[in-house]
């Protein structure tokens, strides 16, 4: 068997045994509904590979200092999209980190903080930039960290998925190791 050959019986063979991995691996459209916990306000949120950082619709947003360390407070409005009704709440949480994007219009600070969102039937706690989106069409953004953790993303579906979460879904919790070595453009 000539070499070329034998590379190609060892792809076929590894693809063989992934096939059925993948098979179980959860497919999401780029467009699904998730549940903003701990509320569990439905929105839609756009999956975006081309963002690493997920990014929430948030108003009035102010830094501020307590007890010596960073927080950040903001308002989230959102339309609950089985309900129709408006959302607003207030919200206090730590700041996580800053994210600094460059882009077209210039660089942008955003605050970061960590919540949870669920897909499917997982609850995942993410960081999440805040940034006024209500001039987008979807008020959540999940960017790769997050879609690293759900499974597979077909681009071409929408709506693969419902959100049923409860209080015994598993939480998917945060893990700050997974950052190392990995930056926002």
């Amino acid at each position: 068997m000539t070499m070329r050959c034998k590379a190609w019986a060892l792809a076929a063979a590894l693809l063989a045994g992934a096939a059925p991995a993948l098979a179980e691996e959860k497919v999401f459209g780029w467009v699904e509904k998730a549940l903003v916990e701990p509320w569990g306000v439905e929105v839609k949120a756009k999956l975006d590979s081309g963002a690493l950082t997920s990014s929430l619709d948030a108003r009035d947003i102010e830094r501020f200092e307590r007890d010596g360390d960073r927080w950040v407070r903001f308002r989230l409005k959102l339309e609950d999209e089985e309900s129709g009704e408006v959302f607003s709440e207030r919200l206090e949480l730590p700041l996580y980190r800053s994210l600094r994007l460059r882009g077209a219009g210039g660089t942008d600070r955003r605050p970061v903080v960590l919540m949870k969102v669920c897909i499917g039937d997982i609850i995942y706690e993410e960081q999440f930039s805040l940034r006024d989106r209500g001039d987008m069409n979807y008020p959540l953004l999940l960017g790769r960290r997050t879609i690293g953790h759900l499974g597979l993303l077909d681009v071409r579906e929408t709506f693969l998925s419902e959100p049923r979460c409860d209080d015994d879904s598993p939480l998917v919790e945060h893990d700050p190791e997974e950052e190392e070595g990995v930056e926002d453009p």
